[in-house]
C-alpha cells in the first residue's frame, strides 16, 4: 500500500519548485516525485493526502547532544552521562517534532543514541555522530577546568580519546572513533567561543597532525570535519584535505578560493553566534565567552556572505547543544538557522533550503545516504509544512507549522493541517 502526497507546491530539495507536485512511496524509499500528471495512477489501497508544502526531512549538519541545560565545556563534565543522555534522548525526538530527520552530530551522546533510535528504542532522526571532538592538548576540545590527568581518564571512561598530540596520538585517536562506528570524524582546527584560555584566531594541530587524521580517516571512508573559526585555522585544514569546514567566522577570499579548489563546504551555524550575542544581559554565559562571540559577530556574517558570493556549497548547521530552552540555542529550535542564513547570510530562501536539505547528506563524504532530496530512489523522509517557506522561510523555525513528518516512509508526526 503507497503513501501518495499530493502537494500544492513540491520542493524538490535541488531545482525549481514544482506547482501541483506529487510524492509516491511505500516504505522507505521513494518510488516517484514529480508533476502529479505524471505520477502513477493510484490504487484502491494507496492513501492519498492532500498537503501545501512538501519537501525534504531537514537536515542539521553540526549539533550535539550532551543533555545540557545551558552552554559550558565544564557541564559536559560535572553532569552525569546518565543524565545527560537520557535528556539527549528527548532532545532526539524534539528535533524530529521539528522537521529534522537527520543530524549529522559533532561530539556528543549521538554515536549511542544513533543504535537506539535505529532499532526504534527511543523516537528521533538519523543520527550521524562524530562521538568525540579531536583536540590537542590546551585546545578548544580539552576542558581546561580540570585536571589534564581526569580530563583523560572522564574521556576514557566514556570510551573516547582525550586530548591527542604529535602524529602517534592522533592516529589512535582516529583508531579509537573508528571503533565505536563513527561515520565522520572532528577535529579542532582553531580555537573556540565557549573554551575559557584559547583564542578563535589561533591555529590548534599542525597541518601534519591534521593531515594524518585525514588520511587515517579516509582509509575508512570517513571525512574530516574541522572546527576552525581563524584563518590559518581554516587554511591548514583544507591544505591537509578536510572537506567540512565548521563555523569559518575568519573566510577570506583566499580560503573560499581554496575551498572551492578542493571541493571542500561550509556549515556556518550562524544561529549559535548571533544568538550568545543577543541574550548576553540574559543568558549568565561568562563574560570570557560573551566577549570571544563579540568579537567574531559580524565577521561571521561577512564570511557567510562571501561564501555565498563565491558559491561555495553550504549545509546547514547550528551548533545546538542546549536540552532547554533557557538555553541560547535549544533543541526544537533548529529551524532558526533558516532565517539567519536568508538575513544574515545572504541567501534566497530557496538556496537556505537546499543546504537544510540536499547539501546535508554530502557532509559525509564516501558514507552519504540517498537523502536531502525528493527524488525517486532517495530516502522517504519528507516534511509538510502548513504555509509556503519560500515566502516566509521563519515558517521552518515554527515546529508547528510542520504538519506532518515522514522517516523512513513511517508517519512520525502528525499536526493539524
Amino acid at each position: 500500500m503507497a503513501t501518495r502526497v499530493e502537494a500544492d507546491l513540491l520542493i524538490p530539495g535541488v531545482g525549481e519548485p514544482i506547482p501541483n507536485g506529487c510524492v509516491v512511496f511505500d516504505g522507505p524509499t521513494i518510488s516517484y516525485a514529480g508533476p502529479i500528471e505524471g505520477s502513477p495512477t493510484p490504487s484502491p489501497s494507496d492513501t492519498s493526502i492532500g498537503v501545501p508544502v512538501v519537501l525534504p526531512g531537514l537536515w542539521d549538519t553540526h549539533a550535539h547532544f550532551f543533555g545540557l541545560r545551558n552552554l559550558s565545556m565544564e557541564e559536559v563534565v560535572y553532569t552525569s552521562p546518565w543524565v545527560g543522555i537520557l535528556r539527549a534522548a528527548r532532545d532526539a525526538e524534539k528535533a524530529l517534532r521539528a522537521g529534522f530527520t537527520s543530524v549529522r552530530e559533532l561530539s556528543g551522546f549521538g554515536i549511542y543514541l544513533s543504535r537506539a533510535v535505529e532499532d526504534g528504542s527511543i523516537v528521533g532522526p538519523h543520527i550521524y555522530g562524530a562521538g568525540a571532538m579531536l583536540s590537542p592538548t590546551g585546545g578548544h576540545g580539552d576542558d581546561h577546568a580540570y585536571p589534564l590527568e581526569f580530563v583523560h581518564f572522564w574521556r576514557n571512561r566514556m570510551g573516547l580519546p582525550g586530548p591527542c598530540d604529535g602524529v602517534p596520538e592522533c592516529l589512535a585517536a582516529v583508531r579509537k572513533i573508528l571503533r565505536l562506528g563513527a561515520p565522520v570524524v572532528k577535529i579542532c582546527a582553531s580555537g573556540g567561543v565557549m573554551s575559557d584560555l584559547d583564542s578563535p584566531i589561533h591555529q590548534q594541530f599542525s597541518e601534519e597532525e591534521i593531515r594524518a587524521i585525514v588520511e587515517e580517516a579516509a582509509r575508512a571512508d570517513r571525512i574530516v570535519a574541522a572546527h576552525c573559526h581563524g584563518k590559518a585555522g581554516i587554511m591548514a585544514a583544507l591544505n591537509a584535505g578536510v572537506k567540512t569546514i565548521e563555523h569559518g567566522s575568519y573566510l577570506d577570499e583566499e580560503c573560499a578560493d581554496l575551498m572551492l579548489a578542493k571541493g571542500a563546504m561550509l556549515v556556518p551555524t550562524r544561529w549559535i553566534i548571533s544568538q550568545i550575542v543577543a541574550t548576553a544581559k540574559t543568558s549568565g554565559l561568562p563574560e570570557f565567552m560573551l566577549e570571544k562571540a563579540r568579537k567574531i559577530h559580524d565577521r561571521h556574517r561577512e564570511a557567510m556572505r562571501l561564501a555565498v558570493r563565491k558559491k561555495i556549497p553550504i549545509a546547514l548547521g547550528t551548533d545546538t547543544i542546549g536540552s532547554s530552552e533557557a538555553a541560547p540555542v535549544y533543541w526544537g529550535g533548529n529551524g532558526h538557522e533558516l532565517p539567519l542564513m536568508v538575513e544574515d547570510g545572504g541567501m534566497t530562501p530557496l538556496q537556505a533550503i537546499e543546504a537544510a536539505t540536499a547539501n546535508g547528506p554530502r557532509t559525509l563524504g564516501p558514507r552519504a545516504p540517498l537523502s536531502g532530496q525528493l527524488r525517486a530512489g532517495y530516502a522517504a523522509d519528507l516534511i509538510v509544512v502548513r504555509e509556503d517557506p519560500l515566502k516566509r522561510i521563519a515558517a521552518l523555525a515554527e515546529p508547528e507549522k510542520i504538519a506532518r513528518v515522514w522517516k523512513g516512509g513511517r508517519l512520525v508526526v502528525e499536526r493539524p493541517l
